[in-house]
C-alpha cells in the first residue's frame, strides 16, 4: 500500500511544535478528546485522559521558554491502511528523552492522535 504521508507528518509536527512551545491548544487540536496517554511508573500502568494532560501541558514551564535544546524526529510510520496510522517518534523536554507511539486515525475532520503510549529516560 501506498499512502500519503504528508498529513500524517504534519499533526506529528503540530505534536512536536506543541510539546515544546507547551502550547496546550495546539495540542488539543490534534489529539481526541477522548484519547489518553499510557506509560509505567515502577512496574505499574498509568493512565493519564489527555484533558488532564493538557491542563499539567498549561501549567508547565515550555522548553521553549527555558531555552533548551529542540530535538524530534519520527522514527517510523506504519500505515495500515487509509485512515490508520502507528508512529513512532523520538522527542526530549530535558532532562527527560522520550520515545513515543501515537496511534493516529483518520476522522471526519482530518487525522487525530487518539492513543499515546511512552517511556523515558532521565539525563543529566
Amino acid at each position: 500500500m501506498n499512502h500519503d504521508r504528508s498529513s500524517v507528518e504534519a499533526v506529528v509536527q503540530s505534536y512536536f511544535d506543541g510539546l515544546y512551545e507547551g502550547d496546550a491548544e495546539k495540542l488539543g487540536t490534534i489529539f481526541h478528546p477522548t484519547a489518553d496517554l499510557r506509560w509505567l511508573d515502577n512496574g505499574e500502568l498509568r493512565v493519564l485522559p489527555v484533558p488532564d494532560w493538557l491542563d499539567r501541558v498549561r501549567k508547565r514551564t515550555s522548553a521553549k521558554t527555558e531555552g533548551k535544546p529542540r530535538e524530534d524526529f519520527i522514527v517510523t510510520i506504519d500505515r495500515s491502511d487509509a485512515a490508520t496510522a502507528f508512529i513512532k517518534v523520538r522527542c526530549q523536554l530535558p532532562p527527560r528523552y522520550f520515545t513515543d507511539y501515537l496511534v493516529a486515525m483518520k476522522l471526519k475532520d482530518g487525522w487525530q492522535i487518539v492513543s499515546k503510549s511512552y517511556r523515558y529516560d532521565l539525563r543529566e
